[in-house]
């Protein structure tokens, strides 16, 4: 067996057992305190609600675990088990050139990764979701959303990845630079554009209605110097039970998103207290500084494909016969997480930081309390557990678990 052969297997299944062990960890210790409700919600939370979030949390951990290990097995089965070249050896015969046959191969392949998917998306929308009384999803609509999702991966699939097989092919030994300027166009044109022509699509965004709220949202923006499109709310309702808020687009297409589930359970007070920690964000230049390490990692991996496509044992090793640009973009695309896993913790904790600072900002901006009251009710409605293993959290989690981060706001509540 080939040496990167066997480092990649090596990978995979050191990768593979850490997240079953954490996922493992994460279940046990949930179990070890449903019973108890932590004393810092001990007058918000009832005991019912606190082992419904424990129970709700414990079966998707365990259907993690599950799709942990199909994952590995779909993995293996692309690349040393020969489905790559499966498919690239079908489109062969057509005898096209090299770049359309490379846009149909990774077309095909994303179609039947979508297909291979669609029972564990179905399972966990119309069983666990429903199960805990989340799911508001119907059939029809699920299907009317499956066919828009494909039809869109055609329309902006197709062009995008047309264009980034022909940089590689004609653009010399630094392809890879010019791919990367495509590649974060693109992106920046997709945040743009995603809130004014593909969001509408899925969801329907009515501008807000509530005077009162409008303008507590509007003194709040306008003190801090965010302008925005507008303020809408989302009718995420007809999907899910869960309820959310998040800023959407860029430049000076950014609007204001509130899902309806949650301003119906949450007051002006709270709504505003949750909107300032949302505006925290956008003080500390948390998204452009995420963008910007996206950026350095994205130049870097590009890098680093640009010379793995030039050696024959990184196609051999993962059990692909013909080289080709497009044969070494899938695989490095399939295969990176895999020796990439242990970055994880470090991304999850900047991302941490990141929502202690808007908290912190929140609690200038607006009572502390109120955003403590807002977040015990959105923990509350969407049954997130409160007892997360610490180092399950720490590995996965982006923000904080919930008794340190309503401890961490109590704080600030008594020094205001």
């Amino acid at each position: 067996m080939a040496t990167f052969t066997l480092i990649f297997i090596l990978f995979l299944s050191i990768g593979t057992f850490t997240q079953l062990w954490l996922k493992a960890r994460h279940i046990g210790y949930i179990q070890d305190h449903q019973q108890t409700v932590p004393d810092a919600f001990i007058d918000k939370i009832s005991s019912i609600e606190h082992q419904k979030a424990a129970n709700y949390t414990i079966a998707k951990v365990r259907f993690g675990q599950i799709m942990l290990l199909i994952e590995m097995v779909l993995l293996l089965f692309w690349t040393l088990g020969g489905g790559l070249n499966f498919v690239d050896q079908y489109w062969q015969i057509f005898a096209w050139s090299n770049l359309w046959t490379g846009v149909a191969v990774i077309m095909s392949v994303m179609l039947i990764s979508s297909l291979l998917d669609l029972p564990s998306n179905i399972y966990n929308t119309f069983y666990l979701e429903e199960r805990f009384g989340f799911n508001k999803m119907t059939p029809g609509l699920f299907i009317s959303d499956l066919l828009k999702s494909i039809l869109l991966t055609f329309l902006i699939g197709i062009p995008l990845i047309f264009i980034v097989l022909w940089l590689m092919e004609s653009m010399g030994q630094y392809w890879w630079i010019d791919v990367w300027a495509v590649w974060m166009g693109f992106s920046l044109l997709m945040i743009w554009a995603y809130p004014a022509f593909i969001a509408p699509l899925f969801n329907k965004f009515s501008p807000l209605e509530n005077q009162a709220l409008k303008q507590r949202i509007e003194a709040l923006l306008q003190r801090n110097g965010f302008t925005s499109q507008g303020i809408f709310v989302m009718d995420g309702s007809k999907r899910s039970g869960h309820g959310n808020a998040y800023f959407t687009g860029f430049g000076n297409n950014k609007r204001i998103v509130f899902f309806d589930t949650l301003l119906a359970g949450l007051t002006i007070d709270e709504v505003e207290a949750v909107l300032a920690h949302e505006v925290g964000h956008f003080k500390h230049k948390h998204i452009v500084k995420r963008m910007i390490w996206m950026a350095l990692l994205t130049f870097a991996s590009l890098a680093l494909l640009g010379w793995l496509m030039q050696q024959s044992w990184f196609y051999s090793g993962l059990g692909v016969s013909t080289h080709s640009t497009y044969m070494a973009l899938l695989l490095f695309t399939l295969c990176l997480p895999v020796f990439t896993f242990f970055l994880q913790p470090i991304m999850a904790r900047a991302s941490r930081q990141h929502e202690f600072e808007a908290d912190d900002f929140a609690a200038q901006q607006a009572n502390p309390q109120h955003l403590i009251h807002a977040l015990v009710k959105l923990y509350k409605e969407n049954a997130n557990t409160l007892t997360p293993d610490p180092l399950h959290s720490s590995f996965y989690d982006s923000h904080p678990p919930a008794p340190v981060r309503i401890a961490h706001l109590s704080a600030k509540s008594v020094i205001n």
